[in-house]
């Protein structure tokens, strides 16, 4: 089968290859891939910023059916229309993996990264990690449950009153995600973007989110303001991964305000205005992927309507296109790029 795999570490070594078809072990599951997302950490895998067990085939954001079932696998069968987390390995021992914070095991192997993923025809999950689609969420929706869930854990690490108001800086997929997510849990919700951000923008409107703000030209503060009587955002999820726009988020938020930051800083060691944080008693916390139990809720808020991942995706090609995509991604000019795989062997 094709498989689009990462060779070597660094810049590009993407390659289209001819692959072996996965083999089922214990414990495991074959998907047939219907829908497969780059994410933006296929783009920084792309361009050698971020380290994968290569060679690997990528693609951890995917949909599919399953083919071939091991043995002693019980709870599912082939033809079930399933998407699967991307754990594949955890050592199921350290503190993390008994409270099932598996995202933070030390040892934690994933799809698409450490172990061959969905840009391909074939692959084999865990089946302890998959889960079955529900009867109204299709397969390219599926293929957006991983970025949601990571959505949905970033919103449950803060804690959502009705009413409350929240700020989305960056209306990316993960930023239009977490905003239908927060609202969902009865946030009132600003999102913000800058000029370049136009199809975004007016995606969030789409979406029927309660404020789409162009900082370019609209006065955030003013805006801000006025949905909270001068007192300031209730919470702010930083999906942009840019400094400035932390800070402006910190000089947002009300006194005893959360800030949860989802976005990845293109430098580790960053400069904060930690004055902000210890006189308004701001409540910081960081987010990272997602874990077993956002699942379950992101479909079912797919499966319900009251989040459509659906109506990101922008662009479709196949995995030999895949040059397309990331093209498409850099320009702006696409929201959500999904991956189709190869018939062919």
């Amino acid at each position: 089968m094709k498989a689009l795999v990462k060779e070597e570490l660094g810049f590009g070594n993407l390659t289209l290859l001819t692959v072996d078809e996965p083999a089922v072990r214990e414990g495991q599951v074959k998907i047939e891939v219907k829908y497969a997302g780059i994410c933006g950490s296929d783009l920084h895998t792309y361009e050698g910023n971020y380290k994968v067990n290569a060679p690997v085939t990528l693609g951890h954001e995917f949909s599919g059916v399953i083919t071939e079932v091991a043995s002693d696998v019980t709870e599912l069968n082939v033809g079930d229309r399933v998407t699967s987390e991307t754990t594949f390995y955890v050592c199921g021992e350290c503190r993390y993996c008994q409270t099932g914070d598996f995202n933070l095991c030390n040892h934690r192997k994933g799809l698409g990264t450490q172990v061959n993923g969905g840009f391909a025809k074939y692959l084999v999950a865990k089946a302890s990690s998959v889960h079955k689609l529900p009867d109204h969420v299709d397969y390219a929706s599926a293929s957006l449950t991983e970025p949601l869930a990571c959505a949905h854990h970033a919103v449950k690490k803060a804690t959502i009153s009705p009413g409350d108001v929240a700020v989305v800086l960056g209306p990316g997929p993960i930023g239009l995600l977490t905003a239908q997510v927060a609202k969902a849990y009865g946030a009132k919700v600003i999102i913000t973007g800058l000029d370049n951000d136009l199809t975004r923008l007016n995606k969030a409107e789409e979406l029927g989110i309660d404020s789409v703000v162009n900082i370019q030209k609209e006065n955030i503060h003013d805006i801000v303001n006025s949905f909270t009587n001068g007192y300031g955002a209730d919470l702010i999820f930083e999906c942009t991964g840019a400094v400035p726009a932390a800070n402006m988020g910190l000089d947002l938020l009300a006194k005893k305000g959360q800030f949860v930051q989802v976005g990845i800083f293109p430098h580790a060691k960053i400069e904060i205005d930690f004055e902000k944080i210890i006189q308004k008693e701001i409540r910081v916390v960081g987010t990272r992927s997602q874990k077993s139990a956002d699942w379950a809720p992101s479909l079912d808020m797919m499966n319900d309507g009251r989040v459509n991942a659906k109506a990101l995706i922008t662009h479709e090609f196949s995995i030999a296109e895949w040059d397309k995509g990331y093209e498409a991604i850099k320009s702006g000019e696409a929201i959500k790029v999904s991956l189709l795989p190869l018939d062919q062997n």
